[in-house]
This record gives C-alpha cells, structure tokens and sequence, in this order.
C-alpha cells in the first residue's frame, strides 16, 4: 500500500478507537475532574493517549515487518501506556512511575540492541563518546523525554501539538536522508494524533465532544519521541541527524521541563510537584487566551525545530548549533526564572501599544 494509505487507515482508527473508547472510559471513571488545578468543566474522558496507541499498534503490525525492533517498541509502548492509564485513574507515587519507566528504558535498550553512545562533536574536538555510561545517559533521557511531554500537557492540545511538531522534524529529516520505511512510523502517529486535537480543542463537527491525552498519551509520546530520536541518531545501519539536532527537535518540553526542575530545587520543592509556572502559564499570566498561548508556543517550537533541521542539512558545525542551543535555553531559563516580571513587562508593552494604535485612529 502507499503512504497516504496507510496514514489515512492510521487516522481513520484512531477516530474509530475513540467513539469504541469515550463509553466505556465513562462507565469505568476514568475520567478528567476539574479542582483546584484543573479549570476544565465536567468530568472528561482520559482515552486520547490509550486511541492513539492503539491505533499506532494496529497499524504498524498490518504495515511494519514484525522485526525485534517494532516488537520492542511497540512492546515498551503498551507498557507506558498502560502506566499512564493506572496513573490516571489511581494516581501512583513518583518513585513508582520512575522505576517502571526505568525498567521500560532498559527493555528499550535491550530490544533495540542501541544506546545513547555517541553525543556528536559537541566542543569542536570530535565526537563525544560516552562509553558504559551510555546506558545510564540513555536511562535518563528516556525518562526525560517522557516527564516532559507529561509535564507540558497542561493548555488543551499542547502535548499534542509539540509531538506533532517531533514527529514532523523526524519524518522530514528521514525523507531528505531516504530513510522512508522507518519515516512511516513518526506519519503514523502523526496521523493518529489529529483526531484527538480535532476533540481536544472542539474543532468543527466536535464541540463539546471534548477528551483529554491523560498521562498515557502524554507518556506514550514521550516514549515515541525519544525512540525515533534514538534510531535517528545512534542507529549503525541508519543515522540519520546529529544528536544534537535532537535538542532542537523537542526544544520546548525540554527546555520547559529542565528550567522547571531549576526552579523547583531553587525553591526546595519536588522537581516533580505540579505548579502553575510552566511557559504556557506565562502566556496566560500576560493575558493570552489558551487558544493564543497555544498558538504562541506551537510558532516558538516549530522555529526552533526549523532552525536545528537547516542547521543539520547545511552541515552547520554540531558545536555551534550546542552553543546556539544553550544560549535560546539560558534567556528561556531567565524568563521563566523571572516570569512575574516578564509579564509585567509584555502586558505594559501590550498596553501601551495598544493605546498608542488607538490614538491614531
């Protein structure tokens, strides 16, 4: 079958996947409540991460050559997934959920039968490589790549927005190197992820149908991400971008998670306890609508993605592509750091602007 095929068979299952799954959420409680943290109204399904999944399953076992490296990811996969939809319902405790996603990174790493061993030529003096220390390194990415989809999924599409900008960087930088059967799988979830946005955000034909990713959406992301990352980047048989155009590729929720991590130890709190200082709520302290701050956000991801795809078609040195990273990620940081006083600032600004248009009216 082509490719619009199978990408059209993708999202046709996955709308399937929710109208099967939103009654049955419904009768079992798995469900969304609003409370002190939480604005939505009513009690929301959490079935967009468990129709994604299983769409993606069903799709790559139909279109994919069962090999030990799909049986491995999709095997990982079900297993974050089902994490997710035991911590949505029940909420588990932090040690829990990271000893579970640290046993899933070793599965990964087992079955993939790769690592995160080589960074690139990060300081100008060749490639930087990390030896046996690869397997932790690769342990903790996995599981930072999975808290940071988790931990940005906090407006209505964001999560789902951010992977799509992911999952796009991927498939277009396979398709430029010729990778085009492993290009399927990041089109797959792509497409399996515009039925949930259509619900999550009531597009037309799906107002108040409205359904939440849960943290099994979010995690089974995260997962996805930092699979098609690994396999893009540390693959013998088929690299096909430097590492560290991966930090460009999921910029902001990583970013967004590490400043976050900061600010929390700063303040002797859990790196892991939920507050409302994300960038998002910056947007939203400013005045933005969530519809805006999303909006805003998706624009910052994909031009930051788009600047690490140019740089690594271009050749552009890996070290000088870091050192531009760590420079976007320190005035991120002191933004966040400072988010008060930043949005006082933008809403004086917007203010003043706004006047002024109105004067010359």
């Amino acid at each position: 079958m082509n490719t619009v095929t199978i990408a059209l068979f993708a999202f046709l299952s996955s709308y399937l996947a929710i109208f099967a799954m939103k009654p049955v959420a419904i009768r079992a409680g798995l469900v969304d409540l609003p409370n002190q943290r939480k604005k939505h109204v009513g009690a929301i399904p959490l079935i967009g991460g468990i129709s994604i999944f299983s769409a993606v399953f069903v799709t790559a076992l139909l279109f994919f050559p069962i090999e030990k490296g799909l049986v491995t990811y999709l095997s990982c996969a079900a297993a974050i997934v089902m994490l997710g939809v035991i911590d949505d319902y029940r909420e588990l405790g932090v040690r829990v959920r990271l000893f579970i996603q640290t046993v899933i990174a070793l599965v990964m790493m087992w079955g993939a039968e790769s690592s995160i061993s080589n960074l690139g030529n990060l300081v100008g003096l060749g490639d930087v490589q990390l030896g046996a220390f690869g397997y932790v390194f690769t342990v903790l990415a996995v599981i930072a790549a999975i808290n940071a989809f988790n931990m940005i999924d906090g407006i209505d599409g964001l999560a789902g927005t951010m992977s799509l900008v992911a999952f796009s960087s991927v498939f277009i930088l396979m398709l430029l190197n010729g990778v085009h059967q492993w290009s399927l799988l990041p089109l797959i979830i792509m497409s399996t992820m515009l039925p949930y946005l259509a619900f999550n955000l009531g597009i037309k034909g799906h107002q108040n149908r409205k359904i939440f990713m849960g943290d099994a959406g979010s995690m089974f992301v995260g997962l996805s991400v930092i699979w098609l990352l690994m396999q893009g980047t540390q693959s013998a048989e088929m690299k096909v971008f430097n590492p560290v155009t991966a930090l460009w590729i999921i910029a902001v929720p990583l970013m967004d998670l590490v400043a976050i991590v900061i600010r929390r130890i700063k303040k002797g709190l859990s790196p892991f306890k939920p507050d409302r200082d994300h960038l998002h709520h910056v947007f939203m302290r400013i005045g933005f609508s969530s519809r805006r701050a999303l909006f805003s956000i998706a624009l910052f991801s994909m031009f930051l993605a788009a600047i690490g795809i140019t740089g690594d078609v271009m050749g552009v040195p890996e070290w000088a592509m870091m050192m531009l990273f760590i420079l976007i990620f320190l005035g991120y940081l002191y933004c966040l750091m400072h988010a008060w006083k930043v949005a006082r600032f933008v809403r004086t600004y917007l203010i003043k602007k706004k006047a002024k248009t109105q004067r010359k009216k």
